[in-house]
């Protein structure tokens, strides 16, 4: 980067610090720094909500997986709209009547403690695992700018997100994440203008996305009914569901969010506006991951998107880098050639020679950046083979003019401190209010802010060291859904059976929870099933199994001898 990048990037992030830390000075006390403030306006409530999942998993991750995969991941949030629309008419006006800190408050009203605090630990652990996948993705970019280690980038920014969140509680994470969305947006559509703006002279954007389309990465909708395909219509409108449902419904990071402060329209409006924004919103950035494909279609890009591991492999076998590069070129060179011909006036019979043509050489550009990644596997042990999470960096970087390039960074950054901060936000509260709180009855209020501020500093450490395993996972946007959905699908049904199914008591919701869990794990373990029926699956079983439990311990329990 250059001096101007490094001004941009440094003026942003500090400027959005300073203002965050203006707006949250006066936090001193355990309700401060749990809740945001009653001042908070639905805007506020809707830009702090969706920042808390546009994290930089989104804008280093969601480009490189259209790039592989095309604009099919936007079916993962074809439920959300509904869920919105439920959640603001079922759910949250129950969280306001109670006037409950975290969700898990609620079951323990409605059932026992013990599901209260089973809830609260399949969520502490999901989010945990999550927020590791949310410090490793910023590390990346300093890495490739910096080339620094991976674990260096990792404790640097997971030590600056835990000493901003310690400060200033849930106020400071919803007022700063309003001006770091100002800066995603701004960055977002800067890198499609340059995306578009830079391809080559005499193809214009509506033929750069013909190429898309010829080649696969506009279906964005695919109707079948595979359980065993991950994203689908159906998988996304009722898997999706559940996934939302449980996420904005039962994770305290959002819960935290949308009862921050303020009366209950707001939440309701907050919600509904993450409902109309956030389709769009994703299918726009998997759009940008879409030209920046077409781009290196019709541009020769680079052998392997990490630069700084290419260059090390370079240097440990030069020969066999420099035979990978110039099979790369050749089959670039016979690919283009397809692509002017498939993008000239011709006779169908011709067109689908040429396509059939572009699709053979970009098949064998995929096979050459995967013998690459497993040269890197064996050359350079502990470094990451596999390269689509830095696709878009390297587009950045190598192509967006100076200043725009520590924009960019400055995003992908800001995404970063953002849904850290609330990430480990909500763990500290949960931790203090679900666990702490009810074994400490008579704790003072700054016994309970300093708990707080210590549970938070300590989920911040433990993501910090889950980070480090990042490196290991295929795709950071489809892992931080993996994990979650391990847990949502059981976590959703839990807080269903107590809003719905009145008869069951808590030992029987306890009990159904564990199975629910044991269900997911055992289908991960041995089934062959895309990851979104998890949701569903999980949430099922807890519903099903809930009143069959209750009806069996009942009767037990008017058993001669029953308890």
């Amino acid at each position: 980067m250059t001096a101007l990048d490094w001004a941009v990037l440094a003026i942003t992030l500090a400027g959005i610090v300073a203002y965050g830390s203006w707006r949250s000075r006066a936090v001193h006390s355990t309700e401060a720094f749990l809740r945001a403030g009653k001042d908070i306006r639905w805007w506020t409530i809707g830009l702090s909500v969706i920042a808390t999942q546009a994290s930089a998993i989104t804008f280093l991750s969601v480009p490189g997986q259209a790039y592989v995969d095309g604009l099919g991941f936007v079916q993962f949030y074809f439920g959300l709209p509904v869920a919105m629309v439920i959640l603001s008419a079922v759910v949250v006006p129950i969280y306001h009547r109670l006037r409950v800190y975290t969700a898990y408050e609620y079951l323990e009203r409605r059932f026992d403690r013990k599901t209260r605090q089973l809830a609260a630990l399949l969520f502490l652990v999901s989010r945990g695992l999550a927020s590791g996948l949310a410090i490793y993705a910023p590390a990346l970019v300093l890495s490739a700018v910096l080339g620094w280690p991976a674990g260096v980038t990792n404790l640097l920014l997971g030590a600056t997100t835990i000493v901003y969140t310690v400060a200033g509680g849930s106020r400071a994470v919803s007022r700063t994440q309003s001006a770091q969305m100002v800066v995603v947006f701004v960055g977002m559509v800067a890198a499609l203008a340059i995306a578009v703006q830079d391809l080559p002279r005499g193809v214009s954007m509506g033929q750069g996305v013909a190429l898309a389309g010829a080649l696969g990465k506009l279906e964005g909708v695919d109707l079948s009914l595979r359980f065993d395909t991950r994203y689908t219509l159906w998988s996304g409108l009722l898997g999706g569901l559940f996934v939302q449902l449980a996420y904005f419904g039962t994770d305290q990071s959002q819960v935290q969010r949308y009862l921050a402060g303020g009366p209950l329209s707001q939440s309701r409006m907050g919600l509904l506006m993450n409902g109309l924004v956030k389709v769009p919103m994703q299918f726009f950035i998997l759009f940008i991951g879409v030209m920046v494909f077409v781009f290196y279609q019709l541009t020769p890009p680079p052998l392997f998107f990490n630069r700084v591991a290419l260059e090390r492999l370079r240097e440990r076998d030069g020969a066999e880098v420099a035979r990978l590069e110039r099979e790369s070129a050749a089959a670039f060179a016979a690919k283009r050639a397809a692509i002017d011909r498939l993008l000239s006036p011709s006779t169908p019979e011709s067109a689908a020679a040429a396509r059939a043509e572009v699709r053979a050489g970009e098949a064998r550009m995929v096979a050459l950046r995967k013998e690459t990644g497993a040269l890197v596997a064996r050359a350079l042990p502990g470094v990451d083979p596999k390269d689509s999470d830095l696709i878009f960096l390297r587009f950045v970087l190598d192509h967006f003019p100076r200043g725009l390039v520590g924009l960019l960074v400055a995003v992908i950054l800001s995404a970063a401190m953002s849904a850290n901060s609330a990430a480990l936000s909500s763990l500290g509260a949960t931790t203090v209010v679900d666990f702490y709180g009810p074994g400490h009855p008579g704790a003072t209020d700054a016994e309970t802010l300093r708990v707080a501020r210590l549970a938070t500093a300590a989920w911040g450490l433990l993501a910090v060291a889950f980070a480090g395993f990042a490196s290991l996972l295929d795709n950071l946007i489809q892992a931080v859904n993996v994990i979650g959905s391990f847990f949502y699908g059981p976590m959703l049904g839990v807080f269903l059976v107590g809003f719905f199914l009145k008869r069951v008591r808590g030992t029987a919701a306890f009990a159904a929870t564990v199975a629910g869990e044991a269900a997911v794990v055992g289908l991960a373990a041995f089934g062959n099933v895309g990851y979104l029926w998890y949701n569903v699956i999980g949430c099922a079983a807890v519903v099903a199994l809930a009143p069959l439990l209750e009806v069996g311990l009942s009767r037990a329990r008017r058993a001669p001898g029953g308890a």
